[in-house]
C-alpha cells in the first residue's frame, strides 16, 4: 500500500497540471507553447473526466481571476472546492441524462467562442462517458445500451471509443470543430495504453483516423449487431454508406489552432512506485505499462513470470514487479466485480499454496468496474483459506463475482483483501504491484 499510495501521489492531477504549465506575467506556457492571455477577450474552461476537478483547481490557482466562464463534468462523488468553474456530476461508465445536459451546456459555451477566445479544455479518464452528446437519430438510451453491450463483451477501450466517436456530436475532434476559430489548449491526464490522443476521452479535441467501417467491424467482431438498438445499427449503416459525416480529420482548419498536451500518465506512477520500492528494500522492475487482454489471461501471464522469478531468487532476496495498463473482462456470469478484482482472484488461484508472493491490483481512480472497491490484495494462502471456510474461489470466478468473493472472505477472516479506498481524484489506468521473497 505504501508503494501504491506513492504512485497515486505522483499522478495527482493538480500537481501534474502545476508542473506542466508556467505562468509568467500574462503568458501561459505549456509544452513549449506560449499563450498571451492579454490577447484574448474571453478565456473559457471546459472539460470532463474523473480527474478534471483537481486539474481545474490548479488552473484556478494560477489564472482563476482571468477565467470568464467554466464548466466541467465529473463522476458522481466528492466535489473539489472550485471557486470559478462550475461542476456537473454524471454517471460512469454508463452515461446518463446529467451528462447529456452538462455536455449541451459546454457546447453552448464553446459555440459562442471566436478568434479572440482561448478555450482551456481538461480531459481525463472517464471523459467518454461523462461528455455525451448523441447525434440526431440516436438517443441516450441507445448509447447506454450500446456501451453496456460492448463492456460486457470485453471490448477494449480503443474499440469502445471507436464506436462511441461515431455516435457522438462532441467526440472524435468535434468539440474542436465547434470551438473553431477559437484557440484551444487541452491538458490531458492519460488513462489509455500508448497515451493516444484520439482514444483518451474519445478525443474531443484530437483528430481522428477511425471510420464508420471501423466501428461496424467492432460490432461485428463481438457479434452484437442483432442485439444493438435498431437506431444505432441504422446510423452506423448510413455512416458506412457515406451518408453521415465522418469524425474530424487532421487537415481540418480547427487543428491549426488546437494543441493537446499530456500532463500525466501511467509511466509517472510506475516510476514513483519503482523508487518507493527501492527505498523500502525491494529490487524493483517495471515490466510494462501496457498490460492488456482479458483479466484472467493477464493473471496467468503474471503468475508465470512471478513463479519463474521466485525460483531464481536466493534466500532473503526481495523483488518487486510492477505492471500498468488496462485489462478487460468478458462477462458470462451474474456476479459483480471489476477487472482488478477478477485479475487478483484468478492470480490467487494460479499461485495457490506458494509462499512469498503478494499481489496488489487496483484502479488508480479508486474504483473497479461498477463497484465501490479499487481492487484487491492476494497471496498464495488466499485460495486455501477461502476453501477451508467453504468459500470456493473457482465458483466465484466462474460467475464473474470477484466482488462477492472478497466481501465474504474479509467478513469471515477479519482481514482486508478488498481495497476500499474511495475515489482518488486521479486516473491513469490500473497498477499491479507484486512482491516476491526468496
Amino acid at each position: 500500500m505504501e508503494i501504491f499510495n506513492t504512485a497515486l501521489i505522483a499522478v495527482d492531477p493538480s500537481s501534474a497540471v502545476t508542473k506542466a504549465v508556467i505562468i509568467e506575467n500574462s503568458h501561459f506556457h505549456a509544452a513549449g507553447a506560449a499563450y498571451d492571455l492579454d490577447a484574448y477577450n474571453r478565456i473559457l474552461l471546459v472539460g470532463a473526466g474523473k480527474a478534471t476537478a483537481r486539474m481545474a483547481l490548479a488552473i484556478e490557482d494560477s489564472i482563476g481571476e482571468r477565467i470568464t466562464e467554466g464548466l466541467i463534468i465529473v463522476k458522481k462523488g466528492p466535489a473539489a472546492p472550485l471557486r470559478v468553474v462550475k461542476q456537473i456530476e454524471a454517471a460512469h461508465p454508463i452515461p446518463d441524462e446529467a451528462g447529456v445536459q452538462g455536455t449541451q451546456r459546454i457546447l453552448e459555451l464553446v459555440r459562442r467562442a471566436d478568434a479572440k477566445t482561448l478555450v482551456l479544455c481538461l480531459l481525463s479518464g472517464g471523459g467518454s462517458s461523462l461528455l455525451v452528446a448523441p447525434l440526431p437519430g440516436v438517443t441516450l438510451e441507445d448509447k447506454q445500451r450500446t456501451t453496456e453491450l460492448l463492456l460486457r463483451a470485453g471490448a477494449t477501450i480503443d474499440e469502445l471509443n471507436t464506436v462511441r466517436k461515431h455516435l457522438s456530436a462532441v467526440k472524435g475532434g468535434r468539440l474542436a470543430q465547434i470551438a473553431h476559430p477559437a484557440t484551444v489548449l487541452t491538458l490531458i491526464l492519460s488513462d489509455v495504453i500508448g497515451d493516444r490522443l484520439d482514444v483518451i476521452a474519445s478525443g474531443p479535441t484530437a483528430s481522428d483516423n477511425s471510420t464508420f467501417s471501423d466501428a461496424a467491424q467492432v460490432i461485428e467482431r463481438y457479434r452484437l449487431k442483432a442485439v444493438l438498438p435498431p437506431a444505432v445499427t441504422a446510423f452506423l449503416d448510413r455512416g458506412v454508406a457515406g451518408q453521415e459525416p465522418e469524425t474530424a480529420r487532421s487537415m481540418d482548419a480547427c487543428f491549426l489552432r488546437t494543441r493537446n498536451v499530456i500532463v500525466g500518465s501511467s509511466a509517472q506512477a510506475l516510476a514513483a512506485a519503482r523508487d518507493k520500492a527501492t527505498s523500502l528494500g525491494w529490487r524493483p522492475e517495471v515490466i510494462t505499462a501496457e498490460l492488456q487482454g482479458e483479466a484472467r489471461d493477464a493473471a496467468r501471464l503474471l503468475a508465470r513470470k512471478v513463479l519463474q522469478t521466485r525460483d531464481e531468487l536466493k534466500p532473503g532476496e526481495r523483488r518487486c514487479l510492477l505492471y500498468g495498463g488496462e485489462t478487460t473482462v468478458i462477462v458470462r456470469g451474474t456476479g459483480r466485480g471489476g477487472r482488478n478484482q477478477e485479475l487478483a482472484l484468478a492470480f490467487a488461484l494460479e499461485v495457490a499454496g506458494v509462499d512469498g508472493i503478494t499481489l496488489l491490483s487496483a484502479g488508480t481512480d479508486g474504483t473497479d468496474g461498477p463497484t465501490d472497491a479499487a481492487g484487491a490484495l492476494v497471496d498464495g494462502n488466499v485460495a486455501f483459506v477461502a476453501r477451508n471456510l467453504g468459500i470456493h474461489p473457482e465458483v466465484y470466478l466462474g460467475n464473474n463475482d470477484s466482488y462477492g468473493f472478497f466481501q465474504r472472505l474479509d467478513a469471515h477472516t477479519g482481514e482486508q483483501h478488498h481495497l476500499m479506498i474511495g475515489p482518488t481524484g486521479t486516473n491513469v489506468m490500473d497498477i499491479q504491484i507484486i512482491l516476491i521473497e526468496g
